[in-house]
């Protein structure tokens, strides 16, 4: 049995050292209640950026606003490696325990000078930095914040727990992304989320039923009120209300439900995996194994980082 968290909770949006002094209250309570797997959502260092999505100006070529917001995020991301890095590195060492976020990452020198990633990191029991995963795709509106990704990260670590990787938001349906984790021999899937709606409840529940894994769906909450206040507002807009609003869920390898989606509170959220039920229900599908055809079929990675 595996005991895993989701950190149903939200950052301090666009302050860094708040957020992070919030990360480790939420991970020494989380192992404090015996989590050995403790999930974040997507950008979760320090927030994901749903007023791009919100506020139509924006987008408008050259607009101070936006570019003041941009400047905010920036200065409100981490690098890799940095000293954020080094802290929780260091609490998973020292908690002896899994940890698996989103962030906004910034790259300060060489290629992709001055870009910022959505990026997933997991880090072991050891407090090694097993993956370093950059979003392969920016969706829609993000594609105003974010750079492209690469293969490097698109892997399964081995862990105490079994063989852990993540993808972020809409990943989950590109078809050889998976198939990628699959044939690694994924055991838990970290699916990030900004929130588990509907349809990201879909493409969880078909990743854990396809992939024969535990699929951990973490969601965020955040409020109008956490809109960068250097962006217009609508005044008739209630600051309390939700514009993400959670919904993190926990997936069995048979696609069902161990925790129902969770929606409009901040919470630690709690289960238990019991990891034999991977090889039960590897029985009638495999995609990667009795279910797969190699003699056919042939995929070929560029992990190459530029």
């Amino acid at each position: 049995m595996v005991k895993i968290c989701i950190v149903q909770q939200k950052p301090v949006h666009l302050n860094l050292s708040a957020s992070m002094k919030n990360l480790e209250h939420y991970i020494r309570e989380a192992t404090g209640a015996g989590a050995q797997l403790i999930v974040f959502g997507e950008t979760w260092l320090t927030g994901y950026p749903k007023w791009i999505d919100l506020m139509p100006d924006f987008a408008y070529w050259d607009h101070e606003p936006a570019k003041k917001v941009y400047a905010l995020l920036w200065e409100n991301s981490i690098t890799v490696p940095g000293k954020e890095i080094s802290r929780i590195s260091g609490l998973a060492k020292e908690l002896k325990v899994v940890i698996g976020i989103g962030v906004n990452e910034k790259v300060m020198a060489g290629p992709g000078n001055k870009t910022l990633y959505n990026t997933f990191l997991l880090f072991d029991e050891n407090g090694k930095m097993k993956i370093h995963h950059r979003k392969l795709m920016p969706t829609y509106t993000e594609k105003l914040l974010y750079g492209t990704g690469d293969a490097y990260g698109l892997k399964c670590a081995e862990t105490s727990l079994g063989r852990v990787s993540g993808l972020i938001c809409w990943e989950h349906w590109m078809p050889l992304s998976r198939h990628v984790l699959h044939t690694d021999g994924e055991d838990i899937h970290l699916a990030l989320w900004p929130w588990v709606h509907e349809m990201h409840q879909v493409a969880s529940r078909q990743y854990a039923f396809e992939g024969r894994c535990f699929v951990i769906a973490a969601g965020q909450i955040m409020h109008r009120a956490d809109i960068p206040g250097t962006l217009s507002e609508n005044p008739q807009a209630n600051s309390a209300e939700l514009i993400l609003r959670g919904g993190s869920c926990i997936i069995g390898p048979d696609g069902k439900f161990i925790t129902e989606p969770l929606f409009d509170e901040e919470s630690l959220i709690f289960a238990e995996l019991d990891m034999e039920m991977i090889i039960r229900e590897q029985m009638t599908l495999s995609a990667a194994g009795h279910y797969f055809r190699p003699d056919i079929f042939k995929v070929k990675i560029n992990r190459k980082r530029p």
